[in-house]
């Protein structure tokens, strides 16, 4: 018998749902039509939004006379790193005053993921333990989640499970069915947690839950996971948006260590270019543990893409490290996210001036770029098929898609397909 490639070896696995659906609205010919798939942002226009902080960064950089395109160092570019942890942590962090930080450059929050998702599968076992002798922990994923959360863990080795978050009926937070599963996980598990703008929801805990979040976990010796995908997405503030990673890191909890995934994908607008760092707090501020933590994380960098992208990087780092930019940043974030608010209460305005069936305040309560809406698969299906308004089939809807030129128009096809018409 020969060797080789056979389809009963290599079935074909259906094709990315989100990708599936901005194909399948690019090629739709009807006008109007509405994209609430993918999670990019949109200006009023509909189009691509290039920051004005991310312009006056690219010129800086492209008339700088050390301008080129050499490898960046495996673990990163320093100064985007560093600045980038203070970004979430906060200048006055006890985790970067105390040197309990190591931090590392990723592709983006993706590949942030996949770096400790291979880094927990080796290495986050009992003390003195060997690979063969403990079962790695379990990761567990909130229900629902980014559709691609289990994949990147179990594609690293890791079995994942599910926690409860969204409670259907009243389209709030499951707090009780959250905490239960805290505590019934095995004692040192991890846990996946959306710093802010959860995906897909939208909906955060408040800063009370969130304490009794972290207390829970605390208590089980859980391993959090932050994964910072939307920080100035949900309030316009920096600061207000990082506040649970803050207070994981600054409090008085009892962490096997503190795991952080960053991506600038969203806030900066740095989609294509796939900036992101990596973060690990230790505990115990021990030298020789922060030094081979950082070489095992430059080796997992090294053997799977030798070096990152250097070109993004760059761009956030002089972001970052520029006071008139930084500056500039903040008012651009606080652009994006009033006009995504602004949307929000549009279309909550006109469904109420419809007299859609249901309650919608939900989608105002939320936050960031996405909203749950509560509308069911086939409800969803008919948006498309009868309206070319698209969105994923669970309901989530990128509320960045919307401006003023299209709400109206998805108002009254939820309307319509809500009421059965």
């Amino acid at each position: 018998m020969s060797i080789g490639f056979y389809p009963e070896n290599v079935p074909e696995i259906p094709a990315d749902s989100l990708f599936a659906l901005k194909a399948r609205c690019a090629a739709d010919s009807r006008s109007p039509k509405v994209d609430l798939g993918i999670g990019a942002y949109r200006d009023e226009n509909g189009k691509p939004w290039i920051l004005p902080s991310v312009k006056l960064a690219e010129n800086l950089i492209q008339n700088s006379s050390d301008y080129n395109h050499e490898y960046i160092p495996i673990s990163g570019i320093k100064e985007f790193t560093s600045a980038a942890a203070k970004v979430i942590l906060g200048a006055d962090s006890k985790a970067i005053k105390e040197n309990k930080l190591v931090s590392i450059q990723s592709l983006s929050g993706t590949g942030a993921l996949h770096i400790v998702g291979r880094f927990i599968r080796k290495f986050y076992k009992p003390q003195g333990a060997s690979a063969q002798d403990i079962t790695p922990a379990q990761v567990y994923i909130s229900t629902p989640s980014w559709s691609n959360h289990v994949a990147v863990f179990q594609s690293a080795g890791l079995s994942t499970a599910a926690y409860p978050y969204w409670n259907t009926e009243t389209k709030s937070l499951d707090l009780e069915g959250y905490l239960k599963a805290i505590d019934s996980a095995p004692e040192g598990s991890v846990f996946v947690l959306h710093a802010t703008a959860h995906n897909p929801t939208g909906l955060d805990p408040t800063t009370e839950q969130w304490k009794q979040i972290l207390i829970a976990l605390s208590k089980k010796k859980h391993l959090p996971l932050f994964d910072s995908a939307y920080q100035g997405f949900s309030s316009g503030s920096l600061e207000k948006d990082a506040w649970a990673v803050r207070e994981a890191v600054n409090g008085d909890y009892n962490f096997p260590a503190i795991l952080v995934c960053q991506s600038f994908a969203k806030n900066v607008g740095m989609y294509g270019e796939r900036v992101g760092a990596v973060h690990v707090i230790i505990p115990q501020a021990d030298q020789a543990l922060l030094d081979a933590v950082h070489s095992q994380l430059e080796f997992i960098v090294r053997s799977e893409i030798s070096t990152c992208p250097g070109y993004g990087a760059k761009i956030v780092a002089k972001i970052l490290t520029t006071p008139e930019l930084y500056a500039q940043w903040e008012k651009d974030l606080v652009t994006m996210s009033s006009r995504i608010t602004s949307m929000r209460q549009q279309l909550v305005e006109e469904l109420t001036r419809l007299g859609t069936p249901g309650s919608w305040s939900h989608i105002t309560e939320q936050q960031g770029m996405f909203s749950y809406t509560g509308l069911t698969p086939e409800q969803v299906t008919k948006l498309e098929k009868d309206h070319a308004v698209y969105l994923m089939w669970t309901g989530r809807a990128s509320v960045a898609g919307l401006n003023e030129s299209n709400v109206k128009h998805v108002a009254r096809s939820i309307d319509a397909v809500v009421r059965g018409n």
